[in-house]
């Protein structure tokens, strides 16, 4: 009789969906997420050139690490180019100077970041709301002068001829299509991680801290030191995407560390969708392609950027990828 009634309880369709969907996904997600995989396999060969691919899922991976802090915990940092540049010096550094294959020098990177991001984040977390914004511009600035005067990041020369090296020792990176399986292979990662941790219980907390922070405290969770985990969660993914990039270009420059970098993922990330799995790439892709199809206009590329900043928020709100997931009526 017992099993008779635990089998006639009722299963809305939404768990039935995120209950079959692969690593979570629901059934849009998922479909979606064969869109990015299609896209990753097969757009070297429909054209499109390597590094600029490559630049688009290092700044993709950056949006994400991003979204992660401000879209699920409401935390705006202003201050994400810290480890993002911190990531691509010590990357370089040690790639460079002390010889280690390019995978030791991604996890070196991000490892750094993360240290940097559970300095900074216990400091941050004290405050909220635009004291939060403001502690982590100021930190990010100091970490930006730091690597002005440091002497293993070349000043404002940076670490230049950074070797990409050969994966595990066996896989020469020289060419830029092996780099590329490379960099499509971490951003995936980092990419799957993101969703795991998002729609993990760790992740619903997030989300109440988010909603109602007063209430979730009230519930019982110590909420600092979830938003100190997620910050420095953040601040590690940026630190590889950093990595990964100075790799791909061989250079690692004060431009990763300076504050509009921050500006330019805060940039991406709305107009991609704020608080969306997918929504920060589609924001990294359509920016990263204006400044690379465009580069010819000079300053009317930021010009350009403001303008499309300025329709998000006064038109569409959501973002490109938010939008569409309303009108849809799904969760992208």
């Amino acid at each position: 009789m017992a099993s008779q009634n635990t089998a006639a309880v009722p299963t809305l369709p939404e768990e039935r969906t995120a209950a079959q969907g692969a690593f979570g996904f629901t059934k849009p997600q998922f479909l979606t997420f064969l869109l990015l995989l299609a896209f990753l396999v097969g757009a070297p060969f429909a054209g499109l050139y390597p590094v600029f691919l490559m630049k688009l899922l290092c700044f993709g991976l950056f949006a994400c690490a991003f979204n992660l802090l401000i879209g699920y915990v409401g935390l705006l940092s202003f201050g994400h180019a810290a480890y993002f540049g911190m990531g691509g010096y010590i990357a370089g550094h040690m790639a460079k100077v002390v010889g280690l294959s390019p995978e030791l020098a991604i996890l070196a990177g991000g490892a750094v970041a993360a240290g940097l991001g559970a300095v900074f984040g216990w400091i941050a977390i004290r405050r909220q709301g635009i004291y939060f914004a403001m502690i982590t511009l100021a930190l990010a600035q100091m970490v930006y002068f730091f690597c002005v005067q440091a002497p293993f990041t070349g000043g404002e020369d940076g670490i230049q001829a950074i070797p990409r090296g050969k994966l595990f020792g066996l896989i020469d990176l020289s060419p830029d299509l092996s780099m590329y399986w490379v960099v499509a292979a971490v951003f995936l990662i980092g990419f799957l991680l993101i969703h795991r941790i998002v729609h993990s219980p760790f992740g619903q907390v997030m989300k109440a801290i988010r909603e109602n922070e007063p209430r979730a405290t009230s519930l019982g969770y110590r909420t600092d030191d979830y938003k100190l985990v997620a910050f420095i969660l953040s601040s590690a993914l940026a630190g590889v995407a950093g990595a990964t990039k100075s790799l791909v270009f061989g250079i690692a420059t004060l431009t990763d560390v300076h504050w509009s970098m921050s500006g330019e993922v805060v940039l991406m990330t709305l107009v991609g969708g704020l608080g969306t799995v997918f929504g920060p790439v589609v924001g990294a892709a359509v920016i990263v392609t204006m400044q690379n199809y465009l580069a010819e206009m000079g300053a009317w590329v930021t010009v350009i950027q403001g303008g499309i900043f300025v329709a998000c928020v006064l038109a569409f709100r959501r973002g490109i990828l938010g939008e569409i997931a309303a009108l849809l009526r799904v969760k992208l």
